[in-house]
């Protein structure tokens, strides 16, 4: 008699699915809203507000008004050397990353994501909080010839956007290594609601400095259409993926959302293109991501079997990273921001910052422009 599936493992894979479901589909909503030959807002510091004002709205209700959870004791020392920092980095990192859908495609974009590894690894050795290695190098490298073999096999190769994209993703690389510099060493935790409480007004106040110099004399209502509904459910999607991903991260192990990333964007490149015919994908495009994502892979291995073997120092290697494909039973809600992995938070993911100890290199977890 065949075993049945468990209930718990079902409802694990469901929020997998959920995970990837939303975080494929923010991205996707963000270039459709952005792009000028489909709904035509292309003003992403102005959509990427609206992000963060709906966010710090809903956490603000959550913490004040319904108390679901409380908030940390937070010092001013603490708000003006952690916070304020991180929340630039994370406003300059969604600004980019935003302004980047309006110059390239959805698919170069994952592609290009492929970098996180390498940016965060030159930001963790800079500052400090790693030491260059020659296993980490090499995948470093091989990333990096991946991805410029899939930027030369660009049809539509655009300057302007591929800088914007690569400096939003060492934007967000700094910001990853500053969290855990700063936040740790204070002994600070927070969990999503809490994270989006502090962190997204903060960023909307420094969204609002470019958002004056760049956009402001540029929303005319005769020319950008607001939808109400439209933005309010991409605001709503933005939201939902920050709590899908802290579902699966207390459910799941670090093995196993590093899988989830890749399919999802796997997925996302070939949802892209169907949804936004322009978006054409090239030979050349899928060897070199192809050869990045192996980089990548080798890369999250290294950083997996680091993890374990501090973490539990008496089993082997092939144990610790099995138990990883096993389901978690514990359910953690305190998440502090570590380093970020290939697929993002994208983050982009569009809202601010949480990674699990337990699961460094999950990428973003406030999503809200690019998604995780």
């Amino acid at each position: 008699m065949p075993k049945m599936i468990s209930k718990p493992l079902v409802l694990t894979y469901f929020y997998l699915f959920i995970y990837i479901l939303l975080s494929s589909g923010v991205i996707l909503y963000n270039k459709w809203v952005l792009s000028p030959k489909y709904f035509n807002f292309p003003l992403p510091i102005t959509l990427t507000m609206i992000h963060m004002g709906f966010s710090g709205l809903v956490a603000f209700l959550l913490v004040r008004v319904f108390k679901v959870v409380a908030p940390v004791k937070m010092t001013f020392e603490i708000y003006a050397t952690c916070v304020i920092p991180i929340s630039a980095f994370f406003a300059s990192s969604l600004w980019f990353g935003n302004t980047a859908y309006l110059h390239i495609s959805v698919a170069f974009i994952q592609m290009l994501k492929a970098l996180m590894p390498v940016a965060t690894f030159i930001m963790a050795v800079l500052c400090g909080t790693d030491k260059p290695r020659c296993d980490v190098f090499s995948n470093m490298v091989l990333v990096s010839v991946g991805v410029v073999i899939s930027s030369y096999g660009e049809i539509h190769f655009n300057v302007v956007g591929t800088v914007y994209q690569v400096t939003g993703i060492f934007a967000e690389a700094l910001r990853l290594v500053l969290t855990q510099v700063l936040l740790q060493k204070k002994g600070l935790t927070l969990n999503p609601i809490t994270s989006l409480y502090y962190i997204a007004p903060c960023s909307f106040v420094f969204l609002s400095v470019p958002w004056l110099l760049l956009e402001k004399s540029s929303m005319e209502v005769s020319q950008i259409q607001f939808n109400f509904w439209i933005f309010f459910s991409n605001a709503l999607c933005a939201l939902a993926l920050n709590f899908s991903i802290f579902l699966v991260i207390g459910r799941t192990g670090a093995v196993t959302i590093r899988v989830a990333g890749v399919l999802k964007d796997w997925i996302l490149i070939a949802l892209s293109t169907v949804i936004f015919p322009e978006s054409m994908i090239t030979r050349l495009n899928i060897i070199g991501y192809a050869i990045a994502l192996c980089g990548v892979v080798m890369y999250n291995y290294i950083k997996v079997k680091d993890v374990r073997a501090s973490q539990l120092p008496s089993e082997s290697i092939p144990e610790r990273i099995s138990k990883d494909w096993k389901l978690e039973k514990k359910s953690s809600d305190i998440f502090i921001p570590n380093s970020g992995s290939a697929s993002d938070i994208d983050v982009d993911e569009e809202t601010p910052l949480t990674q699990s100890t337990r699961l460094s290199h999950i990428g973003r977890s406030l999503v809200g422009n690019h998604g995780a």
